[in-house]
């Protein structure tokens, strides 16, 4: 009997040894929708913006020769306006709800309040404040740890953003490689 593990310990140890990876992939699953989430609100105030609307950068000091290195770029992807974007945009989370897969218990984040006020549907989408307020932690803390690299990708119009960034760069959504891009 000394080698044998009583079969209630046995289950107990085996139901223990579940639930970290189980509680990561929850965790993996906030932060992969919060990034993602965080992308596409983002450029969605970005695509608000007039594009005819323009900032000045560059030095306000005056040369020796009379003139200023002052240069007009864009507003809408300045670093002035995505700063200014990052400080707000993780209030949108309240629009969000949760969405379960049903064949891989995989949890996403949908808009249950759409930008242009049509109907949207929200089957299978749980609604919840504590969704909401996690979700808004979890893009909080990625707009702070990735401020840097969510303005080096949005500064520039490009292709895939949510994938690069999410997926690539930040491995917040390395399950999400796996996904056929039709899914994502």
């Amino acid at each position: 009997m000394r080698g044998r593990i009583p079969p209630a310990l046995g289950l107990a140890l085996a139901m223990a040894a579940l639930l970290p990876a189980a509680g990561a992939r929850r965790s993996q699953d906030l932060h992969c929708g919060a990034c993602r989430a965080l992308v596409d609100e983002l450029e969605w105030e970005i695509a608000q913006v007039d594009p005819r609307k323009t900032i000045q950068m560059g030095s306000f000091r005056i040369n020796p020769d009379g003139s200023q290195s002052v240069v007009e770029v864009p507003y809408a992807r300045s670093e002035a306006h995505l700063t200014e974007l990052l400080e707000r945009v993780c209030e949108k989370m309240k629009e969000y709800g949760e969405k379960v897969d049903p064949s891989t218990h995989r949890k996403s984040y949908v808009r249950v309040i759409s930008h242009d006020g049509t109907k949207m549907d929200l089957s299978g989408v749980k609604i919840d404040g504590d969704v909401a307020s996690s979700l808004k932690f979890a893009c909080e803390s990625i707009a702070e740890e990735y401020e840097d690299e969510l303005i080096e990708f949005l500064s520039h119009e490009a292709d895939n953003v949510k994938d690069r960034l999410c997926s690539k760069r930040t491995d917040l959504c390395d399950h999400a490689l796996h996904i056929p891009h039709d899914e994502l």
